[in-house]
C-alpha cells in the first residue's frame, strides 16, 4: 500500500513586534494615554481595538509605562490583574485609572474620553494599592466627587475657609481659590484624616495647605489662622460684610475711615447708605440669624400660593442649600417660571405686587431681565446671570412655621424677617438656571472648569455651548446637562462641595 510522505508542518509565521512608541498623527486627546491589557483580550482583538482608538485620536501605548493614564482590561479577576500591574508599574499605579472595557467602548461610541463612573472601575482587592483616598478615586473636580452635608474633616476645612476669606479680603484670588479647592476635597472624604501623610495622593493640596493641616493635627489649631482671627482688620471686614448690601470694597472703605462698629458707621454723616444697606441694618438681628428648614418650607408654601394665584401653570423650584439637604441657611432661593415663553417676564412684578398687598414685603430690589440669546456664548463667567430676579426681605409669622420660628430667646414679636431671592428664567433655560442656583459655589465653579478644560464646552446659568461642534446643546433637566458633559449624574444632596 502506498503511503503519502509525511511533510514537515509549516512553521507559524511570527507576528512582527509592534513598535513601542504609538503613532502620533491625528492625536486629539493629549492628556489621555491608554494601555490595553492583552490578558483575556487576546492579541488580535487588542490590535483591532488599538487601531480603532488611534483612528479616533487617542494615544495608545504598546508598552505599559509610568506615562500611561488609563489601563483598560477585560480581565474580570481583579486580584490577579492588580498583582500583575503592581509588578509592572509599582511606582505610578496609584495615579492610573484601571478600567473595565465598558469605559473603552463608551469612549469609542462618543468619540472622546468619557467621564469615569463607578461602574467603569476595576476595584483593587490588594490592601497595599491604591488607598481609598488615592488620586485614582478622588477627582480634582468637585463635579466628579459626591459630597454630602456630613463633613468628617470640619476642623481642617473651617481653618481653610478662614484663610480663603482672608485672602479674598486682600483681593488675592489665587491663594483664596487654592484653599477653597483644598477644603472642597477634604469635605468629600469618607473619614477624618489623622496624618498629613494620608493626603499624599489627594488632588488640590499644596505645601501651604499641608503645613496648616500638620499644625492642626498636631496642636489642635493653626498659628496662622489664630493670627487672622485676632486681626482687627479681618474682624472689622467680617463684621461689616455680614450686613445685607455691604460688600468687601465698601467694608474696606469704612475700615480705612477708622470705623470699627455698626454704631460708628451709622453715626458717620459722610456715609450715605443705599436702600439695601438701610434694610440690612434695620433687620440685621433677624437676617443675620440662620433660617431653618421648616422656615424655608413655610416660605415655599407662601410663594407657591402667591404664584399660582397669578398663573395656574407656574413652575416653582426651591434651590440653594436647602435643595442640597442643609438644615439651615442664610436665605431661601427659588426659581419661578411658566411653560409659555415670554410669559415669565410678568411673573415677578405680579408676585411683588401680591406680596405687597399681603403686607409681608419688607424690602424689594427688582432687576428686570437683560437676557439676550444673541450675546451667547459668553466667554467669561459672570457671578450673576441676566434673568429677571428680585432680592426680598419677607415677614414670616410664627403661626406659619411648623414647630415655630427660629428666633432669639425672649423675642415675643411672633414674626421675623427672612431674606428671599427669586429668579425667573424662560422655560427653555430652566435646567441651566436650576443647576447654577442649586450650587454649591465650588461645585459650580468646578463644573464650569470641567466643561471648559475636559470637554471644550462653555457652561453658565444660561446655556451649554459645544465649541467643537459650534452649537448650543439643549436641556430640559439637570440630567441632560450632565449627560452632555459625559458626567455621572450627582444628586443635589451630594453637591455640598
Amino acid at each position: 500500500m502506498f503511503h503519502a510522505p509525511i511533510l514537515p508542518r509549516a512553521r507559524k509565521r511570527s507576528r512582527p513586534v509592534e513598535a513601542a512608541v504609538p503613532r502620533r498623527e491625528g492625536v486629539k486627546f493629549e492628556d489621555v494615554r491608554l494601555y490595553l491589557v492583552e490578558r483575556k483580550m487576546g492579541r488580535s482583538r487588542r490590535s483591532f481595538l488599538t487601531h480603532l482608538a488611534r483612528s479616533k485620536g487617542f494615544i495608545v501605548d504598546d508598552v505599559l509605562s509610568d506615562e500611561v493614564t488609563h489601563v483598560v482590561s477585560e480581565d474580570s479577576q481583579a486580584s490577579s490583574l492588580w498583582k500583575w500591574l503592581q509588578e509592572c508599574v509599582p511606582k505610578n499605579l496609584p495615579n492610573m485609572r484601571v478600567l473595565d472595557i465598558s469605559w473603552f467602548t463608551d469612549s469609542m461610541r462618543e468619540g472622546r474620553p468619557v467621564a469615569v463612573e463607578t461602574r467603569h472601575l476595576i476595584q483593587d482587592t490588594l490592601p497595599e494599592v491604591p488607598t481609598p483616598t488615592s488620586v485614582s478615586t478622588v477627582s480634582q473636580y468637585a463635579c466628579q466627587r459626591r459630597t454630602t452635608t456630613e463633613n468628617n474633616n470640619k476642623i481642617l476645612t473651617d481653618a481653610f475657609e478662614v484663610l480663603a476669606e482672608s485672602y479674598e479680603f486682600n483681593e488675592l484670588e489665587g491663594p483664596c481659590l487654592a484653599f477653597r479647592r483644598a477644603a472642597s476635597v477634604l469635605k468629600s472624604l469618607p473619614r477624618a484624616l489623622q496624618r498629613v501623610e494620608e493626603t499624599q495622593d489627594l488632588p488640590c493640596l499644596g505645601e501651604h495647605t499641608k503645613a496648616v493641616m500638620e499644625e492642626i493635627l498636631q496642636y489642635g489649631h493653626a498659628f496662622e489662622v489664630e493670627k487672622i482671627l485676632s486681626d482687627e482688620r479681618y474682624q472689622t471686614l467680617k463684621l461689616f460684610t455680614s450686613v445685607f448690601g455691604v460688600g468687601p470694597k465698601t467694608a474696606e472703605k469704612w475700615y480705612r475711615r477708622g470705623l470699627r462698629s455698626f454704631s460708628a458707621a451709622l453715626a458717620d454723616r459722610s456715609i450715605h447708605l443705599n436702600r439695601m444697606q438701610q434694610s440690612g441694618f434695620l433687620h440685621y438681628g433677624d437676617i443675620s440669624r440662620a433660617v431653618s428648614k421648616a422656615e424655608a418650607q413655610a416660605l415655599r408654601s407662601i410663594i407657591d400660593e402667591a404664584v399660582h394665584a397669578i398663573t395656574s401653570d407656574a413652575v416653582l423650584a426651591l434651590t440653594g442649600g436647602f435643595c442640597r439637604g442643609k438644615e439651615f441657611g442664610h436665605d431661601v432661593d427659588f426659581i419661578v417660571t411658566t411653560p409659555e415663553l415670554g410669559k415669565e417676564e410678568s411673573l415677578l412684578p405680579s408676585l411683588i405686587n401680591r406680596l405687597t398687598k399681603q403686607g409681608i414685603l419688607l424690602y424689594c430690589d427688582y432687576q428686570a431681565s437683560t437676557f439676550d440669546l444673541s450675546k451667547l456664548p459668553s466667554r467669561s463667567f459672570e457671578a450673576m446671570d441676566h434673568f429677571a430676579k428680585c432680592f426680598l426681605i419677607l415677614r414670616l409669622k410664627d403661626s406659619q412655621v411648623e414647630g415655630g420660628l427660629h428666633i432669639a430667646e425672649g423675642d415675643s414679636r411672633g414674626w421675623r424677617a427672612v431674606r428671599v431671592d427669586l429668579v425667573s428664567p424662560p422655560m427653555d433655560r430652566f435646567a441651566f438656571a436650576l443647576l447654577g442656583w442649586t450650587g454649591s459655589r465650588q461645585f459650580e465653579r468646578d463644573l464650569r472648569r470641567f466643561a471648559r478644560l475636559e470637554r471644550h464646552m462653555l457652561l453658565d446659568n444660561h446655556a451649554l455651548y459645544d465649541k467643537t461642534k459650534q452649537e448650543f446643546l439643549t436641556a430640559t433637566t439637570e440630567k441632560d446637562i450632565f449627560a452632555h458633559l459625559g458626567l455621572e449624574y450627582i444628586e443635589p444632596c451630594q453637591r455640598n462641595a
